[in-house]
Order: structure tokens, then C-alpha cells, then sequence
């Protein structure tokens, strides 16, 4: 008997077709959770991106009629030219009638541009769409890290956005910075030029000392492997040539002093 999920759940448009979007989690297997397991299983299409042959060869295990989508990834086109062919592919066979998975990896609906713009597409053309939750890196982090983002408070940004935009720190909350091994890159391309990591870097030494300690890390993908963490300070970080890995956590500085008129007005007493 199948369980009963959400993705179960979905109905079909008039034509037939429907969309829901689900994440692998990072670790293979031990981490899709009941209720994607089933959009997958019922799909009529599953469309995936993956990080790894091994967990596509494991997705077409569960269905016979899942296939890759990871061949439109190529030098040359700019990342969101590729995202929007993804989308295309997805809402092609949504419009076929088809019951459509599409699985990307993590969580579908955190650094995957073209999980949301299938969803809100497949909506506006009045198909049933819906997106499923999944762990994802962050969770990840904090468990391998031992990091409670309620503690100190917690900044979260895409390394190029957070140059682009100039966002203003608290160097007194942590950070994280989310694919610092492509800081600068618009297209996809393997290649490493540190040049972006050099300019992140910079800016970061403006906010915390040369000694402050930073780990770059990688969430593991297999339960017999610990997670990657590189700690070093910042001004080793300035001479490298590629990230060590695609996250990089900042530690809190000092925690700010209690502000005395606010513990009075909250009734509480500073300890």
C-alpha cells in the first residue's frame, strides 16, 4: 500500500498534467523523505538534476521514466539561459498531460532558481504545482558545525549577491556565504579564477581581523564520509587560488553589550 503524502495528494489539471518539485537532500538515499519518494515513484515524468551519476542511476531505479536534465549545463550560455531551458523542459512535458517530478538536489527551493520559475509557470497556465521540502546544506551546516543559528543571530547571503549589493553586516552574528567557488561567475564553468574569491575576501577583512579563523565547508553527500571543513584565518584565505569548498562560515565576533534601557523595559535582568 502507498503511503499517503502531499505529493499523493496532487490532482491533475483538466489535461491531465501536474508538477511537483522535490529534493534528494544532500546525503544519497538516507536523506529524501517519504512524501518525495512517492511523487517519484507515481510520476508519470521525473526530470532531475542531481549532484552525482550515482543518485540519477538510483532515481531511475525508482522510476523508469526519469531522466537527467543535466546535459543543458555547457561553457558558453549564461546560468539563468540554462535555468530557463530547464524550465521549458519541465513545463513541455506538464503540457503533455504528464504527472511531473522534478527532483533537484538539497532542498528544491534553496539556490534553485528554476525549481520556483517551474512552479510559478505551471500555476499561471492553471496546472496543479507544488513544492515539497527537503533538508537541505544549511541543515546540514548547523549539525556538522555545531552552529545554533538562534544564538548569536544569522546573516545568509550568495557570495556575488553580497558583493553586487553591498549588503551591511553585524560581524557580531554569524555568516554564511553561500558558493564562494564561483564568486563572479555568471556562467557555468568549472574552471577556478580567483579572482572573486580575492575581491570576497577583502571586503571581509574590512569587517573582521586577519586572524579571525573561517571554515569552508561541504556538506557530505555519503553517510560512510564525515563533511569537508578547511578552517583557516582570513589572511591565509587571501592567498588561495580556489575555495576549498562552496560554503564559507564566518564566526561571530565578541557579542554585543545588553542595551540596559531595553532589559529595563523588557523587565529583565541583565546576567
Amino acid at each position: 500500500m502507498k503511503r499517503k503524502s502531499r505529493s499523493s495528494g496532487t490532482s491533475r489539471s483538466a489535461s491531465g498534467g501536474s508538477l511537483t518539485v522535490v529534493g534528494t537532500g544532500i546525503q544519497l538515499v538516507q536523506q529524501l523523505t517519504p512524501e518525495a519518494r512517492d511523487a517519484l515513484e507515481q510520476a508519470d515524468e521525473v526530470l532531475y538534476v542531481v549532484a552525482d551519476p550515482v543518485t540519477g542511476t538510483w532515481l531511475e531505479s525508482l522510476n523508469a521514466n526519469a531522466r537527467s536534465l543535466s546535459h543543458l549545463y555547457r561553457p558558453g550560455p549564461a546560468r539563468a539561459q540554462i535555468y530557463a531551458e530547464m524550465v521549458d523542459e519541465i513545463l513541455a512535458a506538464v503540457r503533455r498531460g504528464s504527472r511531473v517530478c522534478a527532483v533537484f538536489y538539497g532542498h528544491p527551493g534553496v539556490f534553485v532558481t528554476p525549481s520556483h520559475q517551474a512552479v510559478e509557470r505551471a500555476r499561471a497556465a492553471g496546472y496543479p504545482a507544488q513544492m515539497l521540502p527537503a533538508i537541505s546544506a544549511e541543515a546540514c551546516l548547523f549539525a556538522d558545525l555545531g552552529v545554533d543559528p538562534a544564538e548569536r543571530g544569522w546573516q545568509s547571503y550568495e557570495a556575488t549577491e553580497f558583493l553586487l549589493r553591498g549588503h551591511q553586516l553585524d560581524p557580531t552574528a554569524g555568516l554564511v556565504l553561500w558558493q564562494v567557488d564561483a564568486v563572479g561567475k555568471l556562467d557555468w564553468d568549472p574552471k577556478p579564477d580567483p579572482r572573486g574569491l580575492h575581491i570576497l575576501t577583502e571586503r571581509l577583512r574590512e569587517l573582521y581581523p586577519p586572524d579571525h579563523r573561517v571554515v569552508f565547508y561541504r556538506a557530505s553527500t555519503y553517510p560512510i564520509a564525515g563533511a569537508q571543513t578547511d578552517s583557516m584565518t582570513l589572511e591565509q584565505t587571501s592567498g588561495l587560488v580556489a575555495a576549498p569548498g562552496p560554503t564559507l562560515y564566518v564566526p561571530p565576533l565578541a557579542r554585543r553589550p545588553i542595551d540596559a534601557e531595553m532589559a529595563r523595559r523588557l523587565r529583565i535582568t541583565p546576567s
